[in-house]
């Protein structure tokens, strides 16, 4: 996408206590279903520490030419924030209170919401926003409705690139050291295609109730077998007194 030379003066400033953020109610139930998913696997891979944040409909801050701009990506991630949390708590201004997000993602529904917009003048488009303002290394597109996943990367240039999948049909985030990608399966009684993170081998990161099921098939399994070796050695005691062997 080609936008012109301009760019506004940036500032990273507090967003101001009297600000009116919007409130406008996510459009899709899917959205925080998404989001809770993706912090779920990243959460049992301990990527959430105490320092890091994900967003789901949150501003994200700058100041463009003395304009405050707030932009609320439908889920974020910030490897590093060095604010309190209570600072955070309505809004979050990159390089005043922590790093850039590393990625940011938009979920795409019927509602036009310009995730490809270009506009430069006040406000920006969101397009605009993360590339040439924020410069996110990451800006991932979803469409709920026909599971695409487009991902684009900053290049050495300055603007988004397209990604291409790998043979698995994911993307690889260096920021983030995850594969990204599309997967077909059951969470929260809805039976549909997910958001889901991959190690560099290629290793499925599991939510916490897969976690759980995983521990307890194998703790089932370990009583299987211990129960087995029970009546192994049960029945091997009584053949042995059979034959008029002593056990203690």
């Amino acid at each position: 996408m080609v936008v012109t030379n301009y760019l506004p003066k940036i500032t990273w400033e507090k967003l101001p206590d009297d600000f009116i953020l919007p409130d406008d109610p996510v459009d899709n139930i899917n959205q925080p279903l998404l989001a809770v998913a993706l912090n779920d696997s990243l959460a049992m891979a301990g990527k959430l520490t105490e320092n890091s944040l994900t967003t789901t409909n949150y501003g994200i801050c700058a100041t463009l030419d003395g304009k405050m701009v707030v932009k609320a990506p439908d889920w974020a991630y910030i490897d590093e924030i060095r604010a309190s949390r209570a600072e955070v708590d309505r809004s979050y201004t990159p390089q005043l209170q922590g790093n850039i997000p590393s990625i940011v993602m938009e979920f795409l529904s019927e509602t036009e919401g310009g995730e490809y917009s270009i506009k430069q003048t006040y406000p920006p488009g969101k397009w605009y926003f993360y590339e040439h303002i924020l410069k996110v290394p990451n800006y991932a597109l979803f469409n709920l409705k026909t599971s695409e996943l487009e991902v684009y990367r900053l290049n050495n240039s300055g603007t988004y690139e397209p990604q291409k999948r790998d043979e698995n049909g994911r993307f690889w985030l260096p920021e983030i050291n995850f594969f990204l990608g599309v997967w077909w399966g059951k969470r929260d009684n809805y039976t549909r295609n997910w958001l889901r993170w991959w190690d560099s081998q290629g290793e499925l990161l599991l939510w916490g109730a897969e976690r759980l099921a995983q521990e307890k098939l194998r703790a089932d399994q370990q009583s299987q077998l211990a129960e087995k070796e029970k009546l192994r050695a049960e029945k091997l005691a009584a053949k042995l007194r059979e034959l008029g062997v002593e056990i203690e």
